[in-house]
């Protein structure tokens, strides 16, 4: 699924944060847990070189504990990155973001001098109530729509720390079209960019090869549906998700689904893997490569 969902904001913050990433002195990325691959911002990882970036694993209340010790454990293969899993009812552990800044640039702190810090993430990720927890009162609105935050701003923090905040930003096109999918199953896409029931569906697929038992707790089926439009029209019509004639409502189903999914009322649920993302990588450079040849051809007639 391409996204087709970029705010004009969107444009102008990307914008604006590849010109300030020269001044800045550590990244702090906020991620969500349940699709750490997915809610990174691929021009962050084209731009950031070699600078420390702290990647906070939010929602982690949301996503498969196992897996996300498996992330935070692939997340920090990479040079300068450090992780830390919280959730936005956990203040105390939110603020030990700002000992972590000091600890990953300690010629900064020895010296008493100013950290400028930038936080980014993509939209309902949770990084405008970790930053009011962070600066100890409300400075970012905070809501359950996407793309709340509409401008840049700089916050002083404790142990001279200056963090400038960023909108959550997506990018135009998301190369991986199963990111795509993710990203509208977690809530980061505003519901009016998709149809519900084909984000539903790929959810459903995937769920019943990797929970097939917390499906099976949440809606009782008689026995578990071979696919992902069998679970769906069963779900809904354990809801009364129904029409005329008994037939199911496949919109209505799909919502009520994508609801319970978001909130975890079906469980603790990662929608993606390390292994999964690896393999994807691999498909996505074949993809790359046919395209490149195509062109390449067309050039040459």
């Amino acid at each position: 699924m391409l996204i087709q969902w970029y705010p004009g904001h969107m444009h102008k913050a990307s914008k604006e944060i590849k010109h300030a990433l020269p001044n800045i002195d550590l990244l702090i990325e906020i991620l969500d847990a349940r699709i750490p691959y997915s809610s990174q911002n691929p021009m962050l990882a084209q731009l950031r070189g070699d600078k420390p970036t702290i990647r906070v694993l939010s929602k982690t209340d949301l996503a498969d504990q196992e897996l996300t010790r498996q992330w935070q454990t692939h997340l920090e293969l990479e040079q300068g990155v450090k992780t830390l899993t919280t959730t936005t009812q956990q203040p105390e552990r939110i603020k030990q973001i700002i000992d972590l800044c000091g600890k990953m640039l300690p010629e900064k702190t020895e010296a008493n001098k100013v950290i400028r810090t930038m936080i980014m993430g993509i939209p309902n990720v949770g990084k405008s109530t970790i930053i009011n927890i962070l600066a100890g009162r409300t400075i970012a609105k905070t809501g359950n729509e996407p793309a709340v935050t509409k401008q840049q701003q700089r916050i002083n923090l404790p142990n001279n720390i200056v963090l400038s905040d960023t909108p959550g930003v997506l990018w135009p096109n998301v190369e991986n079209r199963n990111s795509g999918y993710r990203l509208a199953v977690s809530g980061a896409i505003k519901d009016t960019a998709f149809q519900h029931d084909d984000i539903a569906l790929f959810a459903l697929e995937y769920l019943l090869k990797a929970y097939p038992a917390l499906l099976q707790n949440r809606y009782r089926f008689g026995s578990l549906p071979e696919d992902a439009l069998g679970a769906l029209q069963a779900i809904g019509k354990k809801r009364g998700c129904l029409r005329a004639g008994q037939q199911v409502d496949l919109d209505k189903a799909a919502k009520l689904f994508l609801t319970e999914l978001r909130a975890g009322t079906l469980g603790q649920i990662s929608l993606e893997t390390p292994e999964m993302i690896a393999a994807e990588m691999i498909e996505l450079a074949a993809i790359r490569e046919e395209k490149a040849a195509k062109k390449a051809a067309r050039r040459r007639k």
